[in-house]
């Protein structure tokens, strides 16, 4: 099966219109990121973690021409915002396209894309299944996903565990019972925002600490800030089995 990183920043960390920093003005791909997401492709299933704002956009850089579903992690609008533009793949593949997600996730989304859900529906709007999930492992095609319970703040997030990969955006506490899920994970992805402390979001020092807790064999840290620094001064400061992850990076799994 094979990951790829469509996005890897934040609201914060997508270059800032009139902001002059130099991760913002860097001439280095890898240090201008789109929002959070990821894409699994198996050999039978295409699917989506998070639709952000720059969801169409990834689709087309990266030739995603299937969607047998989307999986959300949680609410809030960098995560969601380009749920619209999976009409696309209603057009192609004529068929509903499934979205995974909690209850209170499937609250927010039928708020926020209210046309979507409306007893009589303007034509061409998404068309979408909602499939509620909750802490069982669920199935999208061939791929089994076991949900973990994260914290963003006060929110609850979820983080996902596919065969030895687990991706947990958004996050800054993990109880126990939840960090048990992730032992024996060959491949971690977290989230790093930044340097200095942040109600909601690991650090970068945080998110080390917590990969020598857990001890994968190689870690990925993703939802980056552009106060976390250039992507290569960075690196060079991590371990070696502790990459920074960048938009386009894929890996197998």
């Amino acid at each position: 099966m094979k990951v790829t990183f469509l996005g890897t920043g934040t609201s914060q960390g997508v270059p800032i219109i009139g902001c002059s920093c130099e991760v913002c003005t860097s001439s280095n791909s890898k240090d201008n990121r789109l929002r959070t997401s990821i894409h699994l492709q198996s050999q039978s299933t295409s699917l989506v973690i998070d639709t952000g704002p720059d969801f169409r956009q990834q689709m087309l850089r990266y030739n995603i021409k299937s969607l047998d579903g989307v999986v959300f992690t949680h609410e809030h609008k960098d995560h969601t915002s380009g749920l619209d533009d999976i009409r696309a793949f209603n057009f192609l593949q004529k068929k509903k396209i499934p979205l995974y997600l909690t209850q209170r996730v499937q609250e927010a989304i039928k708020m926020e894309f209210s046309y979507i859900f409306a007893t009589e529906k303007y034509p061409g709007i998404p068309e979408v299944d909602l499939v509620n999930i909750d802490t069982q492992p669920f199935f999208v095609g061939d791929i089994e996903l076991i949900p973990i319970k994260v914290k963003h703040m006060k929110l609850p997030v979820l983080g996902f565990r596919i065969n030895d990969f687990t991706y947990i955006t958004d996050a800054n506490s993990i109880d126990d019972s939840e960090k048990e899920k992730i032992k024996g994970t060959k491949i971690l992805v977290l989230n790093a925002l930044r340097h200095e402390k942040h109600p909601s979001h690991y650090t970068l020092q945080e998110a080390l600490e917590l990969v020598a807790e857990l001890k994968p064999e190689i870690a990925y840290f993703t939802h980056i800030s552009h106060q976390l620094g250039l992507h290569n001064n960075v690196q060079r400061t991590l371990p070696k089995n502790i990459q920074l992850a960048y938009d386009g990076l894929c890996i197998d799994i």
